[in-house]
């Protein structure tokens, strides 16, 4: 469960970013084919834990759909479209129904949002801004100036901070032994990966 957390909070990064850029309408139609598969694992017995990590991811994809597809220029709606699947968990969690889905959903909302913080922090929005807006061969001007930022003792410190908070918030449930508490662990410390890879892809360009 915690691999598998990983995992599907990291392959859209390399499956669905450039899916929704070039068919974003795909992107988002496939939403309804994970609910689909992931209700349909939820009705057998032995997937059923599964299909519960499926529906939660499904709130994930159909975020990414939506804002990366129409909405990336302005990065302030980037948490609002990201927990448009928050009151949807909330309402399962309170009725104790599937938990595995929805901690998995807290859990990769958590980084997000700990990500976006950084950005905030370190002014990282104009930058985003830029990106979205130029085609691929006139972004390393844009990654320079953002590294830039990011290699001053304030930018550095803050993401020592932050990294340390979502590794301390990501190993804290795997004392626990309940099946959701592992998805929510797997999905915070993905965040920490996929960042690690968008730096690294800033310094290659």
């Amino acid at each position: 469960m915690f691999l598998a957390a990983i995992v599907l909070v990291s392959v859209p990064v390399f499956v669905q970013a450039p899916l929704v850029r070039l068919f974003p309408v795909g992107s988002l139609i496939l939403t309804a084919a994970w609910l689909v598969l992931g209700l349909s694992l939820m009705a057998r017995p032995a997937g059923h834990y599964w299909g519960d990590l499926l529906i939660g991811f499904t709130w994930t994809w159909l975020a990414g759909s939506v804002y990366w597809g129409w909405l990336r220029w302005e990065p302030l709606l980037h948490l609002p479209v990201e927990a448009i699947g928050l009151p949807f968990a909330l309402w399962g969690v309170s009725r104790n129904t599937g938990k595995t889905g929805n901690f998995f959903y807290f859990g990769s909302l958590f980084g997000t949002v700990v990500t976006d913080v950084y950005f905030y922090l370190v002014d990282l929005i104009p930058h985003w801004r830029q990106l979205m807006r130029v085609e691929a061969e006139a972004v390393q001007p844009i990654f320079q100036s953002a590294l830039a930022q990011i290699q001053t003792p304030w930018g550095i410190g803050w993401a020592i901070a932050l990294a340390s908070l979502l590794l301390a918030v990501s190993f804290a449930p795997l004392f626990s032994k309940q099946l959701h508490w592992w998805a929510f662990s797997g999905a915070v410390l993905s965040t920490i990966l996929v960042d690690s890879l968008f730096w690294l892809a800033a310094i290659a360009a």
